[in-house]
């Protein structure tokens, strides 16, 4: 039996997948802090509660079920940020779609004088 149980871990967050991805990522994080203690200080995050639990993944389920972890969703981006970000893309580098200049291809007299032979046909 799973304690805390699954139902009361997943009234906590918005999906199955978020609980997952939460967790995981938390018992990473404590598994890092569990293998750099006596390396001196460092910047990973204790456990927040106290367990009796020696796996990461169960003590980051308890701190999920203690509210000591949360999530935040980012907002989605929208079609207007995208034809936002296509806009300042066409002021710096001009039009989509268009060419300039020889797409960096050298003169094929150059290509010639390398090979040691003559230029190819255009």
């Amino acid at each position: 039996m799973m304690n805390p149980p699954i139902e009361e871990l997943l009234g906590r967050v918005d999906s199955k997948f978020t609980l997952v991805t939460l967790a995981s990522r938390r018992a990473r994080e404590v598994n890092a802090y569990f293998n750099q203690l006596g390396e001196g200080l460092g910047a990973i995050v204790p456990p927040q509660v106290a367990s009796t639990a020696r796996k990461p993944l169960s003590i980051a389920f308890e701190e999920i079920a203690a509210d000591k972890i949360t999530y935040e969703r980012l907002p989605d981006e929208t079609e207007g940020d995208d034809v936002a970000v296509a806009l300042e893309t066409e002021r710096e580098w001009g039009p989509v779609g268009t060419l300039s200049g020889t797409l960096g291809l050298a003169d094929t007299t150059d290509l010639a004088d390398e090979a040691g032979g003559e230029a190819p046909d255009a």
